[in-house]
């Protein structure tokens, strides 16, 4: 999966879409995934849903004599005209404390006494952040299980009516996961086709390995935090791998513009973006990602009018990338993969192995993003096992011949990307 997360509150009403759409597809992208667009609750925070099967009247043409499900489903069309399934958060671990669920199904809130819970979380630092606009669902001990299955499985059939074939499950952990396995089990005897991924970050490995094994065909990744030599990623990945492949992303809504933390280095968006993409099976970038944009996605405040203007322009590099990915499956599937050991400490040079074919990868990454490095191997095919000759495929200034010993300057942050085994 190539996504392109288009966050719905920068892009505006529906009808304002085709060129973002268009230029998801241009890229390379299979895949167009926004935040959540139902009525959310007197926060406006969009994952503070109030009412799941009504649109967010900020996403409607004030203009349209169309109805909003209408307005969705024309959306969606123009996606798929350019090659594009569509793909949506499912917030279900909670609702907006203000929904009428609270009131009219008390039975589906985790309660103490006669308050309803707040969802929390548990910040490095032991802060504990309370969210108050969230009402918790008990999807563990409610008296009336069956009723919110069955009620959530209506939300999933709405979602799939209007056009969206794939699910971001958010915060997927915190719901049991032979509650999942029921609702993704339903859900698919009616849409064989759907795609289900757990958001899962923030859980440890073994809880995400558990979660994604209820049934989902993907989890979402930490890769954007890895610095590129602590052991933690690489256990993870091998944890995981086996029971779902995972999707990397240089930022998400989530954190802070990767532009703004790098101080406006360019190199850092291309150096982050080729390693998440090649390093997982998916990979998912944020709307002006490509562009540089600096300032944080917020999912109550951004607005049409926050458009940035472009402080670089990466569209040709990440379509790219994207192409590199494309072209070969080893990047398309988690395989096993090592770390290789190069005496350039700035360096990071990892061995991938493809599991449904005799195809390998390496991949050598200048972790420095200001500073040019020095390459030197004496023989690179120490590293591989096949017989076929490597082949230099990197997106920038590929190598048409690969010598022994091999000497080569990698540029800041720059990637050199080589493939045995080409299909």
């Amino acid at each position: 999966m190539k996504i392109y997360n288009l966050f719905p509150l920068l892009a505006g009403p529906f009808g304002d879409w085709k060129p973002h759409l268009e230029c998801a597809a241009a890229m390379g992208f299979d895949w167009v995934f926004v935040n959540p667009i139902q009525q959310p609750g007197h926060s406006g925070s969009l994952y503070s849903i109030a009412d799941y099967f009504k649109i967010n009247e900020k996403l409607l043409d004030p203009e349209s004599d169309k109805s909003p499900e209408i307005q969705v489903r024309q959306m969606v069309a123009q996606a798929h005209d350019l090659g594009l399934r569509m793909m949506i958060d499912l917030v279900i671990n909670h609702c907006a404390v203000d929904s009428s669920l609270v009131r009219e199904h008390p039975e589906w809130c985790v309660r103490e006494g006669d308050r309803v819970v707040n969802p929390y979380c548990l910040e490095e630092d032991g802060t504990k952040t309370v969210w108050g606009d969230l009402a918790q669902l008990d999807h563990r001990h409610s008296s009336d299980l069956e009723g919110l299955r069955r009620y959530l499985g209506d939300v999933i059939g709405y979602l799939v009516e209007l056009g969206f074939t794939g699910f971001r499950c958010d915060a997927a952990y915190q719901i049991p996961r032979d509650f999942w396995h029921r609702i993704i089990e339903d859900a698919r005897s009616r849409h064989p086709d759907l795609m289900f991924a757990a958001e899962t970050l923030g859980c440890s490995p073994h809880e995400t390995k558990e979660t994604a094994s209820a049934g989902f065909d993907y989890v979402f990744n930490s890769a954007k935090w890895w610095d590129f030599s602590s052991p933690w990623l690489l256990e993870q990945y091998e944890l995981t791998r086996q029971v779902a492949p995972s999707i990397g992303f240089p930022e998400s809504h989530d954190t802070e513009r990767l532009f703004s933390e790098s101080g406006g280095n360019a190199e850092a968006l291309k150096q982050r973006y080729l390693f998440v993409a090649l390093f997982s099976a998916g990979v998912m970038m944020p709307i002006g990602y490509e562009y540089g944009f600096r300032n944080r996605l917020h999912v109550v405040d951004t607005r049409p009018e926050h458009w940035e203007e472009p402080a670089v322009d990466l569209t040709d590099f990440i379509t790219r990338v994207n192409r590199i990915k494309s072209d070969h499956p080893i990047f398309r599937e988690e395989g096993p993969l090592q770390k290789l050991d190069h005496p350039n400490s700035a360096l990071l040079m990892f061995w991938k192995a493809s599991t449904s074919g005799n195809g390998e990868a390496l991949l050598t990454l200048n972790k420095d993003p200001w500073n040019r490095q020095h390459f030197h191997c004496y023989d690179l095919y120490r590293h591989v096992q096949s017989a076929t000759p490597l082949q230099d495929v990197s997106p920038e200034w590929p190598m048409e011949h690969l010598p022994t010993p091999l000497d080569f300057e990698l540029g800041p942050g720059m990637g050199r990307v080589m493939v045995s085994g080409v299909d």
